[in-house]
């Protein structure tokens, strides 16, 4: 029996010669959404209804780009003899590391163009970031890729899971860890909490670091079980080794900002 199942249809669509992937209008749809999300709390925060709009136009290419460019360069040994497979997007090999970055340096300098706060701009994007992010994973699953390790069919029938996921985790003869689905899970758990600190009313910037805080702690546990993770060596995950340090560095930055007294202003101070 196992031998005849086949994965779902990485294609979507056609349009004449154009075929249209899954990965792709997953990854919009959760994109769209965020900023739907986004566009809301910045209203009720006092920020113009097209601040978001004119802000995604711009970092959501540029994040494409930077997570592709992060997963290229340390894939390197493969592309620089396959230069015409950098562009192939649909294929996977996003890596949101490298999406967070370009993203994160485009809202700061967009900040500073609209003279307005960087960490409230980040804040209300927190929860909208990692919303996409679980979402996201799905186009993982439709590529069959983000996977762990090996595991039986009885294990993943044993975790309640639908025959469309145990399924599609069949690869080349094998069963594999749904890692996609653990960390979508995860991200949609931290969704919830984000949006429950925002009547906390915590300090500007907290929020954002908050989100970089879970997303890290979670990421760099599953990317343990991972089979696909970009290495630094041998033996280091370039992710947990970037996870770790993010929540190094979140931390500090929450202690410094409090110590110093730049946080003074709260998430829901009106705009003045």
């Amino acid at each position: 029996m196992e031998a005849t199942i086949q994965p779902l249809d990485r294609v979507a669509f056609e349009l004449g010669p154009i075929q249209v992937y899954w990965y792709g209008l997953i990854i919009g749809f959760g994109a769209l959404l965020g900023l739907w999300l986004a566009v809301r709390e910045s209203e009720r925060r006092g920020l113009h209804k097209d601040l978001f709009v004119d802000l995604v136009l711009i970092a959501l290419p540029l994040a494409i780009v930077g997570a592709r460019t992060y997963y290229v360069l340390f894939q390197w040994d493969y592309y620089s003899q396959n230069l015409a497979d950098i562009p192939k997007i649909w294929q996977g090999g996003l890596a949101i590391h490298g999406g967070l970055i370009a993203a994160i340096l485009t809202g700061y300098v967009f900040a500073r163009v609209k003279n307005v706060s960087f960490w409230k701009i980040v804040d209300i994007a927190a929860p909208s970031i990692i919303l996409g992010q679980a979402i996201g994973r799905w186009g993982n699953f439709m590529n069959q890729e983000a996977h762990g390790g090996p595991v039986t069919r009885e294990f993943l029938e044993n975790l309640h899971l639908p025959d469309f996921i145990i399924n599609q985790m069949y690869i080349n003869g094998q069963y594999y860890h749904p890692t996609f689905l653990y960390e979508s899970i995860w991200n949609l758990i931290g969704f919830v909490i984000l949006l429950s600190l925002r009547k906390v009313n915590l300090r500007q910037g907290e929020l954002f670091l908050s989100y970089v805080i879970w997303y890290s702690i979670g990421r760099f546990f599953i990317e343990e079980m991972r089979t696909d993770s970009l290495m630094l060596t041998e033996s280091l995950r370039i992710a947990q080794v970037v996870s770790i340090s993010l929540i190094v560095v979140a931390v500090l930055i929450l202690i410094i900002r409090r110590v110093t007294g730049m946080a003074n202003k709260r998430y829901l101070d009106p705009e003045k």
